[in-house]
């Protein structure tokens, strides 16, 4: 696959995509500040680029995605964008998501969505219960998430296996934890990119990137296209990834 960038041909290895990319979807309150316009429409126009995305890396030939929709910390933002976004949810849950359905595209949501409304709620389990069986890409929607909640809810789940006696304490390893976090089952990303110039993991996935490649892109989301994403690409398959090895 190839792009131009300042008169310079760029091609990727389309023998050697990452599995699995994370991503950080970051500015869309200063794409909307920079137009004069209030923040749910940047929210807007940022969705919009998520379902863009979602096709094009499926074209690519991308298995695995992972989005940071809404964080834990999020729900500090005012009641009012807070709604907004989801208000922009429910929308997508109700239509974007069920053209995904007829993609082959399995949708997967990680996070702890008791906090959500209920009818949110139970639009997730209808979208995850439909696409369950597609095998396709598979887009992980990361959904009232942190990283550190994550992992403490896992150790809570492996506890109360302990004292249980479904496990014993001995036999805890790294897979028990991999096998009690949201993302069980799936590879770990190769890949983590975050948009807007901010250089944070802003607590995303913490247990899951620990090799990851990160990139930074200076393209705040809602402008963020295919282009960008064969750029990041590009990125990732020239380093030199040794795992600790050397």
């Amino acid at each position: 696959m190839f792009f131009q960038k300042k008169e310079k041909a760029v091609s990727i290895d389309m023998t050697r995509l990452p599995k699995h990319i994370a991503i950080i979807m970051d500015g869309n309150g200063r794409w909307a500040a920079k137009r004069a316009l209030p923040r749910k429409a940047g929210h807007k126009a940022g969705a919009e680029a998520f379902e863009r995305l979602i096709t094009e890396a499926k074209d690519i030939g991308i298995q695995h995605i992972t989005v940071y929709a809404f964080s834990t910390e999020n729900w500090k933002r005012s009641d009012e964008e807070v709604n907004a976004i989801m208000d922009l949810m429910r929308h997508y849950l109700k239509n974007s998501f069920q053209r995904f359905l007829k993609d082959n595209v399995r949708m997967h949501i990680i996070g702890d969505i008791s906090r959500l409304d209920k009818d949110i709620q139970e639009q997730i389990q209808e979208v995850e219960e439909k696409s369950k069986e597609k095998d396709g890409m598979t887009v992980h929607i990361a959904l009232n998430y942190g990283g550190r909640d994550e992992l403490l809810r896992s150790v809570q789940k492996i506890t109360e296996k302990a004292l249980n006696g479904q496990i014993y304490l001995q036999d805890i390893t790294e897979e028990t934890i991999e096998e009690n976090l949201d993302t069980a089952g799936v590879p770990d990303p190769e890949l983590l990119i975050r948009t807007s110039g901010e250089e944070r993991i802003s607590n995303f996935l913490l247990w899951q990137i620990a090799y990851s490649e990160l990139y930074f892109s200076n393209v705040l989301w809602p402008d963020f296209n295919k282009k960008d994403l064969v750029e990041a690409i590009y990125y990732y398959q020239n380093r030199e990834r040794r795992f600790g090895g050397r």
